[in-house]
């Protein structure tokens, strides 16, 4: 077995996966929450690929077992502490690290700026690197940093790899990632388009590729990623060439607590009138907007519950979250010149019929028509949900980024 270990670190939190990459099975997984607060918790979770249900502490062991699943009320005061807790986890819970030891372990690091367009193994120029671009990712770069470096302290021995969310999009040309403001203030503040979630959207554009049973070389995609956060992508022959998240994951569609697209006078028309500075700024664009600002629920199943209930201020935030779809997707066929499939993937993307079914309304002319049933239908893997005659396949792909991750960590140590 080729296996590798995930890591996912946050500010206040940490996931990690144990992955056997030839399988393509996670063989374990966890969350460590609220790390540096008196009430964390942490869950590992012992999986059983060949078994689909989920179990308690208790449930039976073996190869037809149910996933069993311990949690754990602890206060973990940093990041070495998260790492302890998990190798505790698995010695006790298993499986044993001894008998299943991860050849690398794989990182994931949001901003990598123009820097890094592919995953590296990690040196102390790298982590200079990542510490330096802090500046344009503040909320995720410093937390990835701490990551990195107590999990070196917790596997020494081996390699450790670190993926980032923008280099799927280094791939963009000039025009795209390029804003028109004056070039000198923009080089000098390095303001450009970087993109976010690459690792989602190339996972979702080769996954598509191999639904259809076609080379992702010959395919022009359009992925959307519709989560809490969200952005859509323009893949031609397996390459970015266009995505809607900007310098910083705020631009581009509407999102659960997230703006998305905004005319920037409004910026100086709320701190001129409204007496907003910039933090406050901040906290309306980021934490007071999207669905929640416009419809009172930040999840899109309670949006969706509400609009079918009736209520006209959801019913109105469903339909600008999905108008901002269908724009995007217009401009986005006419970017690529044709569109062989678009994949939704992510949360909202994989579990929301009827967002699937409002962000393509009216594309007919596009080649696309959705099959009412098959959009409806519930599925575990990927499927098509447009019509046998429809000219652009629409298919729903679930996402596995730490996957990617994995796949991406051990080409890097095997090469």
């Amino acid at each position: 077995m080729s296996i590798v270990l995930v890591v996912n670190s946050g500010s206040s939190s940490m996931k990690y996966q144990l992955i056997d990459v030839e399988a393509a099975e996670p063989l374990a997984s966890g969350l460590i929450e609220r790390i540096g607060q008196a009430d964390g918790r942490a869950t590992h979770t012992v999986r059983h690929p060949s078994t689909a249900s989920s179990g308690g502490a208790d449930a039976v062991s073996g190869p037809d077992a149910p996933d069993e699943t311990f949690r754990d009320d602890v206060a973990v005061p940093d990041h070495d502490a998260a790492f302890a807790w998990m190798l505790e986890a698995f010695a006790v819970h298993g499986p044993s690290l001894e008998e299943h030891p991860p050849i690398a372990v794989g990182h994931r690091v949001v901003q990598g700026g123009a820097r890094f367009f592919e995953p590296t193994v990690i040196t102390e120029l790298v982590k200079i690197n990542i510490d330096e671009l802090s500046v344009l990712a503040p909320l995720h770069n410093p937390a990835n940093l701490a990551g990195i470096v107590a999990a070196e302290k917790a596997f020494p021995d081996v390699p450790h790899v670190a993926v980032f969310d923008t280099a799927f999009h280094q791939t963009m040309p000039p025009a795209a990632y390029t804003y028109a403001i004056d070039r000198e203030v923009a080089a000098k503040h390095r303001i450009r388009r970087y993109g976010f979630h690459g690792t989602s959207h190339r996972f979702v554009s080769r996954a598509a590729a191999e639904f259809l049973g076609r080379p992702v070389e010959d395919l022009r995609l359009i992925v959307l990623h519709l989560g809490n956060g969200a952005s859509a992508c323009a893949v031609s022959g397996g390459r970015s060439v266009e995505t809607s998240m900007g310098m910083t994951p705020l631009e581009g569609l509407v999102m659960g607590t997230r703006s998305g697209d905004l005319d920037p006078a409004i910026l100086l028309h709320l701190e001129r009138r409204a007496g907003l500075d910039a933090d406050g700024l901040d906290d309306l664009l980021n934490k007071r907007s999207g669905i929640l600002g416009l419809g009172g629920h930040g999840d899109m199943r309670d949006l969706v519950s509400a609009a079918e209930a009736g209520d006209e201020a959801a019913t109105l935030a469903l339909e600008v979250y999905t108008h901002r779809i269908r724009s995007y997707v217009g401009a986005y066929a006419a970017q690529l010149g044709r569109v062989d499939a678009i994949a939704f993937t992510a949360g909202v993307g994989e579990n929301a019929p009827i967002v699937r079914e409002w962000s393509l309304a009216g594309l007919e002319g596009f080649g696309v028509e959705l099959d009412p049933d098959r959009n409806r239908e519930r599925g575990s893997g990927a499927r098509r949900i447009s019509t046998d005659a429809s000219r652009t396949a629409v298919l729903v792909v679930p996402t596995d980024e730490e996957l990617e991750i994995a796949r991406q960590t051990l080409a890097v140590v095997t090469a």
